[in-house]
């Protein structure tokens, strides 16, 4: 579904602040897969998301999507296949369009009211009241009224309104309460689950990492150093992943926020 060969990139080749991101990284996600990618601070897995999306253009190897080579296709290009959500709940939505506004513009309507029928916006209420943010009754508030964890779930709806190929989740409970997080991440395996969506989720909690999805990635310094899937996995602790950390990377895994299981 997703295959990234021998893939690198460096940020500022050739002067002192060079930084090797990837380093001839190779992935493949299976249709279906749900896959928690962890990693210290600096590991590159936000430069794998941006990779994937053609943010920037990587230095060498390919990336194949659904069997076509998109390693030279723009971002704007990829984004009808690619679904993302960001850390930031700000991202992502429109915050001085209305909540109908801005399903209008994740349906392909182009925000336009004048173009959304009492049809759609029937759909709109009812996609809206699966979230249980209680938002459907509110679709003329403005965006930017709501608060961090509505908006991130209007975010992840407007994300999968078209079933996209591949969804990537860039911590994207990582600014919440923890008591939203967890109400987010229920969305978000829900739509998941429900709509066969092939899904990336960087998050700093390792237990989440364990818990939600098939499979889990650990990264460190670009490259995948640990990929558990199955039993193995099932059986696993956070423990066991930052002694697994720590045995392969020669380092100790001194990040709080996964020591400790937030964000």
């Amino acid at each position: 579904m997703l295959r990234m060969k021998d893939v690198s990139k460096t940020f500022s080749p050739g002067t002192p602040d060079a930084k090797l991101a990837l380093d001839h990284l190779n992935l493949d996600v299976h249709e279906g897969d749900f896959i928690s990618i962890i990693g210290a601070n600096g590991a590159g897995k936000s430069t794998l998301f941006n990779a994937i999306c053609g943010t920037f253009l990587v230095d060498s190897g390919s990336i194949l999507l659904d069997g076509r080579n998109v390693t030279m296709i723009p971002e704007h290009t990829r984004a009808r296949q690619i679904g993302r959500l960001f850390q930031d709940p700000m991202r992502g939505t429109a915050p001085d369009m209305s909540i109908e506004e801005n399903l209008a513009l994740a349906a392909g309507m182009g925000g336009w009211l004048s173009r959304v029928s009492s049809h759609d916006k029937k759909t709109f209420r009812d996609k809206l009241a699966l979230l249980d943010m209680h938002l459907e009754d509110r679709m003329k508030q403005p965006v930017g009224l709501l608060s961090g964890g509505q908006r991130q779930a209007l975010t992840l709806l407007m994300a999968t309104y078209h079933v996209p190929k591949l969804l990537l989740l860039d911590e994207h409970t990582a600014a919440l309460d923890p008591a939203t997080a967890e109400k987010v991440l229920d969305m978000t395996r829900s739509i998941v689950e429900e709509n066969h969506i092939t899904c990336l989720m960087i998050t700093h909690n390792m237990q989440s990492a364990l818990d939600l999805g098939n499979r889990t990635l650990m990264m460190h310094q670009g490259h995948i150093i640990y990929d558990v899937t199955g039993d193995e996995r099932k059986h696993l602790t956070v423990r066991d992943l930052t002694d697994k950390f720590r045995q392969i990377s020669g380092k100790a895994l001194d990040n709080d926020r996964m020591l400790l299981g937030v964000g």
